[in-house]
């Protein structure tokens, strides 16, 4: 693994990854830990390959992640983040790929607060007329 590397940061829900790219063969560590340990699912490990694969660089690449906060599906998802963002830096023209699969687009959704009076976020205590 070479010495320079290229950084992007991916956040979903609570989750946040550091993530940065070296020329390699194709490694993935998550947390010091293969990404295959550390993400067992199936879905979760082929989230986090899914910009890899599509800008054919998986073979080419080693990619280290630190990630922190939330859950396991979040993670994975604020790792695919994090990679988009590294491999724009890596190289700007795939730009064009990465923003049409919609991976550069930060998932804003996040768990809504409950408020006062009711029962969770939106639900309410059930009501009795009579």
């Amino acid at each position: 693994m070479s010495d320079t590397f290229e950084y992007g940061t991916g956040r979903r829900k609570t989750a946040t990854a550091r993530t940065r790219i070296y020329e390699g063969t194709g490694g993935i560590t998550v947390n010091g830990r293969a990404y295959s340990e550390y993400f067992p699912r199936k879905t979760l490990q082929m989230i986090i390959r899914q910009p890899l694969v599509l800008t054919k660089l998986a073979d080419k690449l080693d990619v280290k992640v630190n990630v922190t906060g939330g859950g396991v599906t979040g993670q994975a998802e604020a790792v695919r983040h994090g990679i988009s963002r590294a491999l724009l830096i890596h190289d700007p023209e795939l730009r064009p790929i990465l923003k049409k699969a919609g991976l550069l687009t930060r998932d804003a959704r996040k768990k809504e607060r409950k408020k006062y009076g009711l029962r969770a976020a939106r639900a309410r205590f059930q009501y009795s007329k009579r």
